[in-house]
């Protein structure tokens, strides 16, 4: 399934929902929006696997947990999502994002990324495992002066 305009369209399918809704409190700075897509024992990883924001790759087990990844992470960024396509199969949703980071002065990193969203019976995001290179966000930070 391709993604319509944002604006416009809004997919029945919950996991789908799940990520439009997830992007659209990340552009909006709505942290409270977007902690209740979360189901109260969710596990977040973004990225998969060790990064600056968790070194030791375990990811983030319930909303006090996440609410501390967006206040480290989304809370702090200039965030435009864009997703190329969104397939839904059973109770998950596969999103392929671009996301850019206006980073003010001009200055923008830019991110592919995988989003996995797996929501329960309730259509609560149970699990949230984003797939992107932070090696490669490393370098753009460093060759923008930022790190």
């Amino acid at each position: 399934m391709l993604d319509r305009d944002p604006a416009s369209y809004h997919s029945t399918h919950p996991a789908v929902r799940a990520s439009q809704d997830s992007a659209r409190h990340a552009m909006a700075g709505n942290r409270e929006a977007w902690l209740s897509l979360f189901a109260d024992g969710a596990l977040l990883q973004d990225p998969v696997g060790p990064s600056g924001f968790d070194p030791r790759g375990e990811g983030y087990r319930g909303k006090r947990a996440i609410g501390r990844f967006w206040d480290d992470a989304i809370g702090k960024a200039n965030l435009t999502i864009q997703a190329s396509q969104r397939i839904a199969c059973a109770n998950y949703c596969a999103a392929v994002l671009h996301v850019t980071n206006d980073l003010g002065d001009g200055r923008k990193t830019k991110v592919d990324m995988i989003g996995i969203y797996e929501v329960n019976q309730d259509g609560k995001i149970a699990s949230l495992s984003v797939y992107w290179d932070w090696d490669d966000l490393v370098a753009q930070l460093e060759a923008l002066g930022v790190r």
